[in-house]
């Protein structure tokens, strides 16, 4: 069981990685684009729109990988922080009701990115995303849309991560 879980902790520290390589990547590329925004509209006169609608989506992309990062990292808010530092019999429990209540949010944005109100695949949001073009760039917006399941399934991979650690009795790496 403990490979089990060091298994799991290995990937989704790897996860982990590549998802802030993305955010930073991200984010370089929105700092781009509003520079280029800046400098076109007060230098040239002549802002190009693309910029953005790009900056949009790139700043979706960077806030959706960041917060898995933020996640993983026991970066991001806390009602109770020092709950996490427990490793006893108490972290345990309160690792269990932390875990409770982020499914209890990821969980529907999950299955509402895959499957629409009616069950079926064909209505869920990436679906509906992908009948659409983005206006200036006539990229399908699936493309963006993309962002909230794969930010949130890298928090659900945390998620499981984390728990399997806490339940273990071991040290989150």
């Amino acid at each position: 069981m403990r490979a089990a879980i060091n298994l799991l902790d290995r990937i989704s520290a790897f996860a982990d990685r590549i998802a802030l390589v993305g955010a930073v990547l991200a984010v370089t590329a929105l700092v781009f684009l509003a520079g280029w925004q800046a400098a076109a509209r007060y230098v040239l006169d002549q802002p190009p729109s693309w910029t953005e609608e790009l900056a949009r989506y790139t700043m979706v992309w960077a806030g959706l990988l960041g917060a898995s990062c933020a996640f993983r990292a026991n970066a991001d808010p806390s009602l109770f922080p020092a709950a996490r530092e427990r490793t006893d019999g108490v972290g345990r429990v309160f690792a269990v009701i932390r875990s409770i209540g982020a499914l209890i949010f990821v969980t529907p944005i999950l299955w509402y990115s895959v499957f629409g109100l009616n069950g079926q695949m064909g209505s869920g949001y990436i679906a509906r995303n992908a009948k659409q073009l983005a206006e200036t760039v006539e990229v399908p917006m699936s493309v963006f849309a993309m962002a909230v399941p794969i930010g949130f399934s890298l928090i659900l991979l945390h998620l499981v991560s984390h728990l399997a650690t806490a339940l273990s009795g071991k040290d989150a790496a």
